[in-house]
């Protein structure tokens, strides 16, 4: 008797803590993913920078570069001054790993310039992305990306997983 008790009992704590592993990854999704790709559309370099820990550590593989807060996002502010540029980002993922206050992640972006137009074009990379809770609210603590010498493309977009999609993780 005692051994199904335990059986119930570590299967209602693993669905316990998948639930709670979803919710967190929700909270993600909504805090920093959905408002990563409205500042991107809009250009809104304080939402962007909201986004991020003031510890930010930012690598980007294809420059060889690590900058802080400030200087990554001043470099946003120059890109998007004009304000005349049409873009947008999406996220696909090929890991997704979190705990209460702590998470990481790994995928493929696309950045699409100038959407359904002759002139648009698409860039894609790979990311690692750690977050941190902050005052309840989920921030960007670490985040790389690299273009692995043009190797990333839209077969490696199509081939990670949705957002959405919990059920891999």
């Amino acid at each position: 008797m005692t051994k199904i008790k335990l059986f119930y009992l570590l299967f209602l704590l693993t669905n316990i803590s998948i639930f709670s592993q979803n919710e967190d990854l929700k909270d993600i999704n909504i805090q920093v993913w959905q408002n990563f790709t409205k500042a991107y559309e809009m250009l809104d370099y304080n939402l962007f920078e909201s986004l991020h820990s003031e510890n930010l550590v930012r690598v980007s593989g294809n420059s060889k570069t690590i900058k802080d807060k400030i200087a990554y996002i001043n470099g946003y502010k120059k890109w998007w001054k004009t304000k005349d540029k049409q873009q947008t980002i999406s996220f696909r993922f090929l890991e997704r790993i979190i705990n209460n206050d702590k998470a990481s992640e790994r995928g493929i972006y696309k950045l699409t310039i100038n959407s359904n137009t002759e002139n648009e074009k698409n860039h894609y990379g790979k990311f690692h992305v750690i977050h941190i809770k902050e005052n309840g609210i989920w921030k960007i603590l670490v985040d790389y990306d690299s273009s692995e010498n043009e190797a990333i493309n839209e077969a490696s977009y199509l081939e990670a997983f949705a957002i959405g999609d919990f059920e891999k993780y």
